[in-house]
Order: C-alpha cells, then structure tokens, then sequence
C-alpha cells in the first residue's frame, strides 16, 4: 500500500517530493487566505501567498471546488494528525485538549463557504462530512478521555458533543465583527475544568 506521501499523479506515477511539497504550501496558502478572505477570495491572494502564478494553482486544482475540497481534506489531516502530537507534547492533556480546539476553530472558519460551494452535489457534501467525523471524532474523543483521566475535566462530555458545540458558537462569526467565537469558545473550554 502506498503511503499518503507517495500519492500517484496523474499517469499513476509517484509524484515527485518537490511536487508534494508545492501543493502543500499551496493547501497552506488557500486556508490562511480562506481565514482572512473566505472561500470567495480572488486566485490571485492565493497565488501571491503561495509565490507562485495562478497557474500552477490551476494547474493543481482545475476549480474553485476542488481547491476548497483539497484545503478541507487537507485541514482534517492536520488537526487529525496534531491530536496526538499535541497530548505528547503539551503540559498537560487539558492543555493538549485546548490547543486542539483552537485548531479545530481555524479549520471551521475555513470550512464556512464550502456548503455553498457543493451546494449541486449533495452526496459530495455527505461524503466530506462522513470523513471529517470518522477521522475528527476519534481524535477529540483520545484527548477528552486524556483529560478526564488526568482528573483536569469532568467525564461525562462526548467528543460529538464538544465538536458539535464549538461548531455552533463559530457559525456566523465571519458576517458580525461584534462577535469573537474564539473568545466563547474558550469560555466552553474553561468550563469542561472540574470544580477545584
């Protein structure tokens, strides 16, 4: 089997390191863009992030929807990959666990627009969602288990639950400038503490 590294290209070649790379640091490009500017942000602050012509991202990704679908398959591999990098690196798991929803809130913000975008391809957007909580939900769970093993946090929350929460305190953050999600969404995290 090959590894994720290794994905073949178009003749079913393996595609080169630099290649790889390239659409890495476009993927990278496009969700920082997609943060700032949303899904609609012009090609061109993408190219110009990324330091390449609009091209190459044509190239990479022939429509919008395939590089907003790109970024999100992209942005589910990191925050499902920074779970346990974080729980093995950070102070505490509750600290771990924190990190990660902040992750998780970049990754939201950047997923608003996508519904529109597949908005003709129903069964595309089930599927997306499928995989995002097959590889999320596993991840939240190990943190939040870690976390209440420590005793730093009450048992008793589902990782759906907090996932779903935090999801619902970040819709419609981007329309209001009078609305910080990330300051409400803290607050729910400071409240998975147990009572001293």
């Amino acid at each position: 089997m090959k590894d994720a590294d290794q994905a073949a290209g178009p003749a079913g070649r393996p595609r080169r390191a630099d290649a790889r790379r390239n659409e890495e640091a476009l993927l990278e490009a496009a969700a920082a863009v997609f943060v700032e500017s949303g899904v609609e942000a012009p090609v061109r602050d993408i190219a110009a992030r990324a330091g390449v012509g609009t091209a190459t991202i044509y190239r990479h990704f022939p429509t919008r929807a395939d590089l907003i679908i790109a970024v999100y398959r992209h942005q589910v591999e990191a925050c499902a990959q920074a779970g346990p990098d974080l729980l093995a690196t950070g102070p505490t798991p509750y600290a771990a666990l924190g990190k990660w929803i902040s992750l998780f809130v970049d990754f939201l913000v950047t997923k608003h627009g996508l519904a529109a975008v597949l908005r003709s391809d129903d069964a595309g957007f089930d599927a997306l969602h499928a995989y995002f909580l097959d590889r999320l939900v596993p991840v939240c769970t190990h943190l939040l288990d870690a976390a209440a093993g420590s005793g730093e946090i009450r048992s008793d929350l589902q990782a759906y639950e907090l996932m779903r929460g935090v999801g619902n305190l970040c819709i419609g953050a981007e329309n209001d400038s009078r609305y910080d999600a990330r300051r409400l969404v803290e607050v729910l995290v400071a409240g998975l503490r147990r009572p001293d």
